[in-house]
């Protein structure tokens, strides 16, 4: 019987689901599966891999949006026949080695990039998938709308005003692969010659983009509100990124008073704010706060959003929202710019989305995170009491924890490591080291049950006080 054996490495930050795909897709590009072999049925893979089938499930379910693989009814999951440039040769005299990974295999890894795969509706997904192929087979081989497929782009606008507030028409709203992509584009169409600014500490996939884009940045430090304005006003910065709704890494959730604040500073400026939505379906305490954007009455803001957290991670759906004035001068310059994601995933979202499902599965993953929100928060204050503080659990997917033992944040993650638990540093973000005090731990939990939740809890413990 065929079977399929990857080298999988749960240490690793990626998800087993994605190593699973990527290794199969090698094997298939790389000719080591043949076109037409049957690949095994998900109950079967997962047996033999020691994974869910709903890891499994996502897996082929990305291979078939691609095109690698094919459902036949009743049949099974074949290898459908690739053109012949798109195939990898490698001569047989040296077979495909995996490079070694000295990466430690963790028990328990607290990764704030995952999320919870076991509640997914892979089926309705999948059906609704094949429903794409069958009804818009001749129209998804065809080049796309540049700033996305129109339908799914009232959908976004239509879920953005009821669940956040933000207004806009279908033609503000660009989808694109990815928050990163997204900002590279911003870039272009707001201007290289401004000078921009972001949050410190911050997301540094952000800061390494707009580094890369050869803009003029700078650092603003936080206050216990958010973004200072104050320093703000003093830099003589026009573009300002910032995550109100779940500051990253802190995770503080910006006040109405400070947003007002910063708006009043974008439109004294001339300037934009570009705000990023981190997080914000998830909110455990308290009522949401509008956005920046559904506040905004000048046009000062640029809205950016994914459905990474929301969905799954290699969906790669994210958007922005532009003011009328940037939406014109998109129009008018950069309709040459090709879409980025494929028209298969966006007719497939617009169809959950127009179906409900979309809004049944964010409610019942809002339950969901909440109990693990609630069990992780119990199990501090049960192993921990006032050896350390929390900071940022209001909302999002992680929390920060500051530890009062004395040890620096590398004795903290490899004291952790030697319990078989993997935590994370936050001075990566950081770009003013002089302003880092005491040391502090990012945790994520998205990705993990209950048990492990609590299990991680009680070896941290172990690790850091006995």
């Amino acid at each position: 019987m065929f079977e399929i054996t990857p080298d999988l490495d749960r240490s690793k930050s990626t998800s087993l689901y994605i190593q699973l795909y990527e290794y199969i897709k090698k094997e298939i590009q790389s000719g080591g599966i043949k076109a037409e072999t049957k690949l095994p049925s998900k109950r079967k893979l997962s047996n033999h891999l020691g994974i869910s089938q709903n890891t499994v499930e996502a897996a082929y379910q990305q291979l078939n949006a691609e095109g690698y693989v094919e459902t036949k009814s009743r049949k099974g999951i074949f290898v459908n026949k690739l053109e012949e440039d798109t195939i990898l040769f490698q001569s047989p005299e040296t077979p495909y080695i995996k490079e070694g990974n000295d990466e430690k295999k963790y028990k328990i890894d607290f990764n704030h990039g995952k999320v919870d795969l076991e509640h997914f509706p892979f089926s309705i997904w999948r059906k609704l998938t094949q429903q794409s192929l069958y009804f818009e087979e001749r129209e998804l081989f065809l080049s796309g709308e540049p700033q996305g497929e129109v339908l799914l782009r009232e959908e976004i606008a239509k879920y953005l005003f009821q669940s956040r507030g933000v207004r806009c028409a279908r033609d503000q709203v660009i989808i694109g692969a990815g928050t990163q992509y997204l900002i590279g584009l911003l870039c272009l169409v707001i201007g290289k010659e401004l000078t921009y600014s972001m949050e410190d500490p911050g997301f540094h996939r952000i800061r390494t983009v707009l580094e890369d884009q050869g803009v003029g940045l700078k650092h603003i430090p936080l206050d216990e509100e958010g973004i200072s304005i104050s320093h703000l006003k003093d830099s003589n910065a026009r573009i300002v990124y910032v995550t109100p709704s779940h500051q990253f890494p802190n995770g503080n959730v910006m006040p109405i008073t400070r947003r007002m604040e910063l708006l009043k500073w974008a439109e004294e400026k001339n300037g934009y704010i570009i705000e990023d939505d981190y997080d914000g379906e998830f909110r455990h305490v308290g009522k949401p706060i509008p956005s920046l954007q559904g506040l905004d009455a000048h046009g000062r803001v640029i809205y950016l959003g994914t459905f990474s957290k929301s969905l799954i991670p290699s969906i790669r759906i994210s958007y922005v929202i532009l003011p009328p004035d940037l939406a014109r001068k998109y129009h008018e310059r950069f309709q040459l710019y090709k879409q980025t994601v494929s028209r298969l995933n966006q007719n497939t979202l617009y169809q959950f989305m127009l179906d409900g499902h979309w809004e049944r599965h964010l409610n019942k993953m809002r339950n969901i995170y909440r109990r693990k929100h609630t069990v992780l928060l119990s199990s501090i204050e049960k192993n921990f009491n006032n050896l350390v503080t929390i900071i940022g659990d209001k909302s999002g997917l992680h929390i920060l924890l500051e530890v009062h033992n004395n040890m620096s944040e590398d004795e903290l993650i490899r004291t952790a490591a030697m319990k078989d638990i993997r935590v994370y540093p936050t001075t990566i973000y950081q770009q003013n080291k002089d302003k880092i005090q005491q040391p502090k731990i990012l945790l994520g939990y998205g990705g993990l049950t209950e048990l492990q939740i609590e299990e991680g809890i009680r070896l941290l413990k172990k690790a850091w006080f006995i």
